[in-house]
């Protein structure tokens, strides 16, 4: 019945791998957190941000899912990312805690990127719900408001990060706005 229940309302009844971190303050939903080095696969996409996401996350989903030099599967995490750079959305999948770059197999793909991102403080909102551009842009003013009323200094753009699948009922989804700040 559990298992029902949860196809029900749409939540994945199978763990998934979300980064390690350290929280420093959380006051709602706003949180500063120290993440370590983690090992990333990213793709840069054109188009408005909820092409980008489809069309980002593909490229990504089959290099996890066997389209690497060893035709090996890699488990899924959360969240997936995209932030805006240059024009494009770089799209991102976090690799799980188990690989580093040596033991990772490289991509089939050459749009697919691995690299490592050094630790960094990020400044977190959550929300539930949907990420539509108009609702993104408001609370990423408002985390930029949160951040300087916390003395912080941004050290880059905002990224959204997603938790859950595309099935997952709308006022059930898990979303982040993460803001690098200076330690």
């Amino acid at each position: 019945m559990r298992c029902s229940a949860q196809l029900l309302l749409g939540t994945n009844p199978l763990a998934v791998e979300e980064p390690a971190y350290r929280s420093v303050l959380r006051v709602g939903a706003f949180e500063i957190r120290d993440y370590p080095t983690l090992i990333v696969a990213e793709v840069s996409v054109s188009g408005d941000q909820k092409e980008a996401a489809g069309s980002g996350f593909r490229l990504l989903a089959g290099y996890i899912f066997g389209g690497n030099t060893r035709r090996q599967s890699i488990a899924m995490t959360a969240p997936v990312t995209q932030v805006q750079s240059a024009g494009k959305w770089i799209v991102r999948f976090t690799m799980p805690s188990a690989y580093s770059m040596a033991t990772l197999p490289e991509p089939n793909d050459p749009n697919v990127h691995l690299r490592a991102v050094p630790a960094t403080r990020f400044a977190v909102l959550k929300f539930s719900g949907l990420a539509g551009k108009e609702d993104v842009t408001a609370k990423a003013a408002r985390l930029e408001g949160l951040v300087s009323t916390h003395n912080l200094s941004a050290t880059g753009p905002v990224s959204l990060a997603q938790y859950d699948p595309p099935w997952t009922l709308w006022f059930m989804r898990r979303n982040e706005l993460m803001l690098p700040v200076a330690p």
